[in-house]
């Protein structure tokens, strides 16, 4: 399993009032799968740029669409830019893959995450070793958790990551999330002068 795919399965298996945003999930496995590719050495970082190496064979077919959406010509996409464009509806793209794979089942009890139909994790080897890892706190599982704001994720203070390429990919994530929520903001301050407008004094 991949970092993304651990991600969306941990998120899953929040409670309720723990649930997470799609729009900030999708950023985060984004930055999941960045991190994959770094650590395969099929992407290196030259400052705040996305430089493509080799192109390995990966098991994981998202993994894989991630390595071919790479831009591989100068000017290299920047991290920021390529988790907006390859974040965009990312998380429902994992529910659909994860729903193929047998890893996610639809019923009446399960969970309404990003569409009308409910849906639950199956009790599988995948969902085990996410939850594992979650609960060993992996230390860039738990960083990603924390950006998102899963309760399970670590503070910056308790990771010890000594990955600078790593290290600057979350900070870049964190940035990105936190950027989406004050647009959310934004438009909700906006949405409520609207309606006070047209109610009048």
């Amino acid at each position: 399993m991949t970092t993304a795919k651990d991600l969306f399965i941990i998120a899953m298996d929040q409670q309720p009032n723990q649930s997470v945003g799609q729009g900030d999930l999708s950023l985060a496995l984004a930055g999941a799968e960045l991190i994959d590719l770094i650590g395969l050495e099929a992407v290196a970082l030259d400052g705040d740029s996305i430089v493509p190496g080799g192109q390995p064979t990966l098991d994981d077919p998202l993994l894989g669409e991630a390595s071919s959406a790479l831009a591989r010509q100068v000017p290299y996409e920047r991290i920021e830019d390529w988790l907006w464009r390859r974040g965009r509806d990312l998380s429902a793209a994992y529910q659909a893959a994860l729903e193929a794979d047998g890893q996610l089942a639809r019923g009446r009890s399960g969970r309404m995450l990003f569409g009308a139909e409910r849906v639950e994790l199956v009790d599988s080897p995948a969902r085990r070793d996410a939850l594992s890892r979650r609960e060993a706190d992996e230390p860039v599982l738990a960083a990603l958790a924390a950006v998102v704001g899963m309760q399970s994720g670590a503070s910056e203070e308790e990771l010890s990551l000594d990955d600078e390429a790593v290290t600057t990919v979350l900070a870049v994530v964190n940035d990105a999330v936190m950027e989406l929520e004050a647009v959310r903001q934004r438009r909700s301050i906006e949405k409520a002068a609207f309606s006070n407008v047209w109610r009048g004094p």
